[in-house]
C-alpha cells in the first residue's frame, strides 16, 4: 500500500515494472484513439493560432498533430491540447481523468528525441497512464470535488513517470522528476466549458517533459514533493487514500473509450438504448435513472445549441432512438435541437437520480403505447472484448477522419515504426 513507504516510493518502484501484454494491447488501442481525436482536434482549427505561436516560440523537430514541428516541451503542450480539444478522448472513472491526453504527448515527444521505436513508446505510455491512475486514486475524490482537474494534476505525474520510464531513469532521478512535477502540476475544473480545459491536458504533458529533462540535467527537488510535508497532496486536498501496486490486473484494462461525441455521463444510457431495437412511434414514455453526480453535469432538458446537446440525456436519447449517429461530431448542431421529431420524443423522456447506481451505470424503463414495459441497463465498466473494442474504435476513427485515413492510422498504430506512426499524424 502507498502508506507503507508512500505513494512516491510506490510510483518509483512501479516505473520499473514489466508491462503485461494485455495492458500494452489496451495502450495500443488508446494510442490509436488518441491520434484520431488529436487529428480531428487539429482540423477543428480552434487552436490553430495557439499552436502556431508555440511553434514559433519553441522551434524544433518534434511532430505536431495536423502538421508542423516544435521543440519537445512545446510539442507535448500543443498535442496534449489538440487531442483534448473535442473532449472525445479516453477516460478512467476510478479518478475521473483523461489519462492518454496527458501522457502520450509527453512520451511521444521524448520518443522522437531519442529515436525510440513504437513498442518502446507504448511501454512507457502504459507505465505513465497507469501511474496517473494510481496517483489519482491516491489523491482521491476530495481533490477532484474541491475543484482540481485530475487530467491536469494526476495526469502530470503520469506524464512524468512515463518520461522517466522512457529515458531509463534510476530511482533517484525518478524521485527528482516527480518532485519537480509537484511544483508544476495544476489545473482547475473552473475551466470546464472553455478552451482552457483542453489546455490543462497540454500543460500536464509539457510538465512531464520538462520535469524529466530538468531531473536529467541535475536539477534537484524536495525528497518527496508529492506526498511529503507541504507537498502536493497535503496542499491540494489529497486524501492519501491507500493504493497498491498493480499486479496481474492493471487499471488501464478498465479504461473507458468514448464512442459517443458527448459528455461521458451520457454514454451508459446511450449504450443501453442503442441496441434496444425500439420503434419511436410505439413509445409512450422513457424514464432514465442515473447517478446523482450527472444530474448537474449533463441533464440540460431542452438544449438550444449543438454544444448544449452534448450535455443532455433527453436530447441524446432521442437522437439515438431516431437513428442519428451520436458518435459523429457533425451531428451536434443547433438545428438538431429544434428538429420536430426529436423535440416530440425528448418531451416523453424523464430523467431522475438514483443513488444506488454507480457513476458508470444507467437504468432505463420504456413504456410502450400498448402498455408493455421494457427495461434496459448498462455499465461502462462491463468488460469489453478487445476485438469488439477495436472495431468500435475503428468506426469512431472512420467517422472522424474518413475510411482511408482511419485504416492507415490503425495500421501505423499497430506497427513498430515511430516515424510510420508520426507520418499519419500530419495528414491533411
Amino acid at each position: 500500500m502507498a502508506g507503507q513507504g508512500g505513494i512516491t516510493d510506490l510510483l518509483i518502484r512501479f516505473a520499473t515494472c514489466e508491462v503485461p501484454q494485455d495492458a500494452a494491447q489496451m495502450m495500443r488501442l488508446s494510442l490509436f484513439d488518441w491520434a484520431a481525436c488529436g487529428i480531428a482536434g487539429a482540423r477543428d482549427d480552434d487552436f490553430a493560432d495557439f499552436a502556431q505561436i508555440q511553434m514559433t516560440m519553441a522551434r524544433g523537430p518534434n511532430t505536431i498533430l495536423g502538421g508542423g514541428t516544435a521543440a519537445a516541451s512545446a510539442a507535448a503542450l500543443i498535442n496534449g491540447t489538440l487531442s483534448h480539444a473535442l473532449d472525445y478522448d479516453d477516460t478512467h472513472f476510478a479518478h475521473i481523468g483523461h489519462p492518454s491526453v496527458a501522457v502520450i504527448p509527453a512520451v511521444l515527444a521524448l520518443s522522437e528525441d531519442i529515436g525510440a521505436d513504437l513498442e518502446t513508446l507504448v511501454d512507457a505510455a502504459t507505465i505513465g497512464v497507469e501511474g496517473s491512475i494510481l496517483t489519482g486514486l491516491w489523491l482521491g475524490r476530495d481533490h477532484y470535488q474541491i475543484g482540481y482537474h485530475q487530467t491536469a494534476t494526476a495526469g502530470a505525474f503520469g506524464a512524468t513517470l512515463g518520461a522517466a520510464r522512457l529515458l531509463g531513469f534510476d530511482a533517484d532521478m525518478t524521485r527528482a522528476a516527480l518532485g519537480l512535477c509537484a511544483s508544476m502540476a495544476s489545473g482547475l475544473k473552473a475551466q470546464f466549458g472553455t478552451m482552457a480545459k483542453p489546455l490543462n491536458a497540454g500543460l500536464a504533458a509539457r510538465t512531464g517533459v520538462e520535469a524529466a529533462l530538468w531531473a536529467q540535467a541535475g536539477v534537484t527537488a524536495a525528497h518527496d514533493g508529492l506526498a511529503g510535508p507541504l507537498g502536493f497532496g497535503a496542499t491540494h486536498h489529497g486524501m492519501d487514500a491507500p493504493v497498491n501496486l498493480p499486479r496481474k490486473d492493471w487499471h488501464i484494462a478498465s479504461i473507458s473509450h468514448k464512442f459517443h461525441a458527448c459528455c461521458h455521463g451520457l454514454h451508459a444510457s446511450l449504450e443501453a438504448l442503442g441496441p434496444a431495437g425500439l420503434n419511436p412511434d410505439e413509445i409512450e414514455g422513457i424514464h432514465i435513472r442515473t447517478h446523482p453526480r450527472w444530474m448537474s453535469v449533463c441533464n440540460i432538458p431542452d438544449p438550444q445549441t449543438g454544444l448544449a446537446a452534448k450535455f443532455s440525456y433527453r436530447q441524446t436519447a432521442a437522437m439515438v432512438l431516431l437513428g442519428h449517429q451520436t458518435g459523429a461530431i457533425a451531428n451536434y448542431t443547433d438545428a438538431i435541437t429544434q428538429d420536430a421529431a426529436i423535440v416530440a420524443l425528448r418531451d416523453r423522456i424523464k430523467v431522475s437520480e438514483e443513488p444506488r447506481l454507480s457513476e458508470t451505470q444507467a437504468e432505463i424503463s420504456v413504456t410502450l403505447k400498448n402498455g408493455a414495459m421494457r427495461r434496459f441497463k448498462h455499465d461502462l465498466m462491463t468488460p469489453m472484448d478487445m476485438n469488439v473494442r477495436a472495431a468500435k474504435l475503428n468506426q469512431k476513427a472512420q467517422a472522424l477522419l474518413g475510411d482511408a485515413a482511419a485504416r492507415a492510422l490503425w495500421n501505423a498504430a499497430q506497427g513498430e515504426s515511430l516515424r510510420g506512426f508520426t507520418s499519419q499524424l500530419v495528414m491533411s
